[in-house]
């Protein structure tokens, strides 16, 4: 009984929805409609290059600077760090003990070989050569007073007026005296030479450090820390590394011709500070690290290098002559491999695969996939796709026919 009393109210809730239902129809129909008619005049994206679009399906204008790839040579570099290492560090110390007196140099100066840095108090070393000199005088005179008589003594033997055992013991007198003079005259000359010890001379040529000791101190020749380090600047050498994996190219290049160029760079690898070449190439490679060690020499005229000084090394092994060359800016890289974007005559995009080769920091060998004098976009490339339309940077971008005409653009029927 309850159902029969329900389904008249049913069959009247039914029906007073019949209006709403016949609206969202419509509506639904109409947007089926007008998304139909809208990709109708679209354009299908073509290519996994093509570019993404405005509200109104249009490809906007970006704006883009390029560079022209051009031909020509590229030096080919190893890179390496280094080590400025001194041909010679020698620390000057005294070989004589006694007060020093004398300072004769500036910190930092340069100074050569021979020149006088110091004096240590040499009035000790003049009395002990005096007292060398006066003994060699008192020996040389005995001496000489024995073989006056040895000579004597050899006539007297030939007239038979003395005995042969006189003459003889009166030779070996002479020679006794001969010896003794000889000890004498190795006593002077010892005498001389630490009287100069006193004079305290550069042993080679270079820049002179900090002064280790100050005037008026007692100094001994056995003093660890010495006067002061002179440091060789010209030439000097820098010890850097290569992996092992680049030798054997190094090798042939030396081979053939030992005179590789190295140039050394600071710290930030900007700025190059001496030009030289490869001295010595070492015997046997790190385990820990898989390099090896390679040592050039630089002139270093303009003083630039330092001992123990950090460099950045390039040592130029070969030339490719005559190839095609990119800007660094303009290569690009995805998922399947290097590209560049390249304008077109009518300033629109297209993407071009590359093999890259060598690069030295601004330009990169381009071994398959452009010619020269192509335009490669350098900035403005994170919006572009194939068949972008662009402007380039400097250039009045051409007058667009749609904007100049309002009537030409589309419109929805309304």
């Amino acid at each position: 009984m309850k159902q029969a009393n329900d389904s008249p109210k049913s069959s009247k809730n039914w029906l007073a929805k019949w209006p709403w239902l016949i609206v969202a129809t419509a509506v639904t129909a109409g947007g089926a409609y007008w998304g139909l008619h809208d990709s109708a005049d679209s354009k299908p994206r073509e290519g996994k290059f093509k570019g993404f679009k405005g509200e109104k399906g249009e490809n906007p204008i970006v704006t883009v600077a390029i560079a022209n790839s051009q031909q020509g040579d590229m030096p080919i570099y190893l890179n390496g760090l280094g080590t400025v290492t001194a041909l010679h560090t020698v620390t000057v110390r005294s070989r004589v003990d006694g007060e020093l007196v004398k300072v004769a140099f500036t910190e930092g100066q340069l100074v050569k070989q021979g020149d006088l840095l110091a004096e240590i108090d040499p009035r000790p070393y003049q009395v002990q050569l005096q007292q060398a000199q006066g003994q060699l005088m008192r020996d040389e005179a005995l001496l000489k007073n024995a073989q006056i008589d040895a000579s004597r003594y050899q006539t007297l033997l030939e007239q038979d007026s003395i005995a042969p055992q006189q003459t003889a013991t009166q030779a070996a007198l002479v020679k006794q005296y001969q010896g003794t003079v000889e000890i004498d005259r190795a006593l002077v000359d010892n005498a001389k030479l630490q009287l100069s010890y006193a004079h305290v001379t550069a042993p080679v040529s270079g820049r002179i450090g900090l002064r280790l000791v100050d005037q008026g101190n007692m100094i001994h020749s056995n003093d660890a820390n010495g006067l002061a380090v002179i440091t060789q600047l010209q030439p000097i050498s820098v010890v850097f590394t290569l992996p092992e994996d680049q030798i054997p190219a190094v090798m042939q290049r030396w081979h053939r011709d030992n005179n590789i160029g190295v140039e050394a760079y600071d710290r930030a690898g900007n700025t190059k500070l001496s030009d030289g070449k490869l001295l010595a190439v070492d015997n046997q490679i790190d385990t820990t690290t898989g390099t090896l060690k390679l040592k050039a020499q630089f002139d270093n005229q303009e003083r630039t290098l330092f001992s123990n000084q950090f460099v950045n090394i390039k040592m130029k092994l070969d030339t490719l002559q005559g190839v095609i060359l990119a800007p660094n800016a303009a290569i690009q890289h995805g998922a399947n491999g290097a590209f560049v974007y390249v304008v077109k005559d009518d300033q629109t995009i297209t993407v071009k695969a590359i093999k890259t080769a060598a690069s030295d920091g601004n330009n990169t060998v381009i071994s398959e996939g452009l010619s020269v004098d192509e335009k490669l976009v350098i900035d403005g490339a994170d919006k572009l796709r194939e068949g972008s339309q662009v402007n380039i940077a400097g250039q009045t971008p051409p007058a667009n026919p749609d904007n100049a005409n309002p009537e030409n653009k589309r419109r929805r029927p309304r």
